[in-house]
């Protein structure tokens, strides 16, 4: 089963909050952490992790928390999932190194390959500002549908 992380799944919750409240200014850690029901100290620490690759900016003091950095329509879903979990990819042969056991005798790594760079695009195609409940509003370029072919079998 390819699922994310917890860590990345809070990650995309801040993101969406911080977009969604970008006229209010910077939203703490506790104040996110409060809305979603996420641990505060995870939190914390997954929005560092964010401010250090230059998604959002950590403000201190009086009024201070996390603003993010560009406008929601520019940054991905990809981009959050990659600085909170590293590359994306669904087996060890589409890594960089890409060795196993069954190099030599594999018959699907170039297939595998394909299906990770297609949900690697998928997850670029989708901002943070399109992360609503209401589907209709998620602009998803779908896949070419070829149409079934009729096969007769003697």
């Amino acid at each position: 089963m390819l699922k994310l992380t917890k860590k990345a799944d809070y990650g995309l919750m801040a993101m969406k909050h911080l977009a969604e409240h970008v006229d209010q200014g910077a939203c703490s850690a506790k104040d996110v952490a409060e809305a979603y029901g996420i641990p505060q100290e995870a939190l914390a620490k997954i929005l560092q992790r964010l401010a250090k690759v230059g998604l959002v900016r950590s403000q201190h003091g009086m009024n201070g928390g996390y603003t993010l950095t560009r406008d929601p329509k520019m940054i991905s879903a990809f981009e959050v999932i990659k600085a909170i979990d590293g590359p994306l990819f669904i087996t060890s042969c589409v890594t960089v190194r890409g060795e196993c056991d069954q190099t030599d005798r594999c018959t699907i790594r170039e297939p595998l390959r394909k299906v990770n760079e297609s949900i690697e695009q998928v997850l670029k195609n989708i901002k943070i500002s399109q992360m609503k409940e209401e589907p209709e509003d998620l602009q998803v370029e779908k896949p070419e549908t070829r149409k079934p072919e009729l096969v007769t079998i003697s």
